[in-house]
């Protein structure tokens, strides 16, 4: 396998928007183009996530659209929907081709629009992703599958509200910091503790918001990258799936799935937890990032909510998580949540990050968690 870089990245602000998600991508895509100083027809493939566009848009087949906004219409596209996780998937395929020494050029990102139908219909749509027989006819939403999760590690390791609230506290605070993020507002733990209840434990502010939006990033072999100064290497990339039904998995406090990928990436890079300076996770809701903390390596067991607590994921913390505001402040645009998380840490890793920069990062870690815990994808990232 040859050596994979990435030489450009883009993405949007998140938020409302009035266009496509097509449109989102294509001005992501313009933006990572420019950043690595490349014409649209240097791609050679396009590797494209979306999740809900059959829904919210009526838009399937979502690959050949966005490649035809991008006037790119000769290569080979192949849309992917792995929850959300479907762009960070996107990514280690596109990896693969490039490392296979199939393509030398290749883009990958994603987008999505939700905000343009009411927040009950999307509500649906995001669950989905679960269970169609067994879980979907009884209510279940993605609220009520992490409320469980919580209630878990909470029995297990004694976590407590406050310490779920610190990490929406947290990101809110960096996401001041982002000027393309989806809320720019700090909250007080006063507020995330006072908020509505949607599926108890987990309150209004430990849920992240539905988002529109887009992110790229552009993917080249070691002999194109080689003459760019702010390349960043793919270090390491997998994948790994778990039991769909809730029922069927064996610890709910635990996402065997991350440990699984986090496991198989680290052993790619030839590093290990303690090497990572910087982390983008998946924090779809606050005790998904204290789960995540732990099944990454990054604190023992029981001690995610602690970490929290204490500011160690804090920017100047031990190990800075979500710099970027996350999915909790930054937003979540399904289908291009895993790409926009690749391009903060490459952006991190350049360090070009202004007022959020983690200072002398030099290996970053992307995780993307999709569905009801049932995949997940991990990737690590290094400057030379």
């Amino acid at each position: 396998m040859r050596r994979v870089a990435v030489i450009g990245v883009g993405v949007t602000k998140f938020g409302r928007h009035d266009r496509s998600s097509g449109e989102l991508f294509a001005e992501a895509a313009v933006e990572a183009l420019a950043d690595a100083e490349l014409e649209p027809s240097a791609i050679q493939a396009l590797y494209y996530g979306n999740v809900v566009g059959g829904e919210t848009e009526k838009q399937l087949h979502c690959g050949p659209q966005a490649a035809s906004i991008l006037g790119i219409t000769g290569v080979p596209t192949t849309r992917f929907e792995t929850a959300c996780a479907s762009s960070h998937a996107a990514f280690r395929h596109a990896v693969m081709e490039v490392g296979a020494g199939i393509s030398d050029i290749v883009m990958v990102g994603g987008g999505e629009r939700v905000l343009n139908v009411p927040t009950e219909d999307s509500t649906e749509y995001f669950a989905y992703a679960s269970d169609a027989i067994w879980e979907q006819p009884l209510g279940l939403t993605f609220p009520g599958v992490f409320a469980l999760v919580a209630r878990a590690h909470m029995h297990k390791h004694g976590t407590t509200e406050e310490q779920m609230a610190a990490v929406a506290v947290k990101n809110h605070r960096h996401g001041t910091l982002n000027p393309k993020a989806q809320f720019r507002k700090e909250i007080t733990l006063e507020q995330v503790m006072t908020s509505a209840k949607v599926a108890d434990p987990l309150k209004l502010y430990d849920c992240c918001p539905f988002s529109d939006g887009g992110a790229a990033v552009i993917l080249a072999s070691e002999d194109v990258a080689r003459s760019r100064k702010r390349a960043v290497w793919v270090l390491g990339s997998s994948a790994a799936s778990d039991w769909m039904l809730i029922g069927d998995k064996p610890d709910l406090s635990r996402v065997l799935a991350t440990e699984r990928a986090a496991a198989a990436a680290y052993r790619q890079a030839g590093l290990g937890p303690q090497d990572v300076d910087v982390v983008e996770l998946h924090d779809c809701f606050t005790i998904a990032e204290i789960v995540a903390t732990e099944g990454l390596g990054l604190f023992e067991p029981g001690m995610g909510g602690v970490a929290a607590e204490k500011g160690w994921t804090s920017l100047g913390g031990k190990v800075p998580v979500n710099p970027s505001g996350g999915l909790k402040a930054k937003g979540h645009p399904i289908g291009a949540t895993g790409a926009a998380q690749v391009a903060e840490i490459v952006t991190q890793l350049r360090g070009e990050a202004g007022p959020r920069q983690v200072g002398g990062a030099k290996t970053g870690l992307v995780h993307t968690l999709g569905g009801n815990t049932a995949t997940v994808v991990v990737s690590v990232l290094g400057r030379e």
